[in-house]
């Protein structure tokens, strides 16, 4: 049934793998030749008294306030384009009887993409005001 999917994906995956090994491979010689480059400038007594790692201020990570505002506004988004075309369907008569099978897949398709996006959209903007919110107050 898939069938003409599996040979891009196949390829895609393959040249991802290929590529990674690769990159890989460069990333490695490219710090190799920087550690050789720092190493020729520092010698022992730079590392005297310093002992263990230095200590990082913790930030929050706001991914998951990302994701759930996302999705969030993504099941809003159907849950309305769902509504709109539950009440085109009732109340239309050129959407229920009159209208051809394209026009009301093209409708409801419009409807379900444009609430989709509209909500998702709305979703981040709500996550960024929080975060914004958040690190202001810390």
């Amino acid at each position: 049934m898939m069938d003409f999917i599996m040979v891009p994906l196949v390829v895609g995956i393959v040249c991802a793998g290929i590529y990674g090994l690769f990159e890989l491979y460069v990333r490695r010689k490219e710090r190799l030749a920087i550690i050789e480059k720092i190493g020729d400038k520092l010698d022992a007594s730079a590392f005297e008294g310093k002992s263990g790692l230095p200590a990082y201020k913790s930030k929050f990570s706001f991914s998951a306030l990302k994701a759930g505002c996302l999705l969030t506004g993504v099941g809003l988004g159907l849950l309305t384009g769902f509504i709109i075309n539950a009440e085109m369907a009732a109340n239309s008569p050129l959407y229920a009887a009159n209208a051809d099978r394209w026009y009301r897949n093209e409708l409801a398709g419009t409807a379900y993409g444009a609430s989709v996006l509209l909500f998702g959209g709305i979703g981040l903007l709500v996550a960024f005001l929080i975060e914004m919110r958040m690190s202001r107050k810390g």
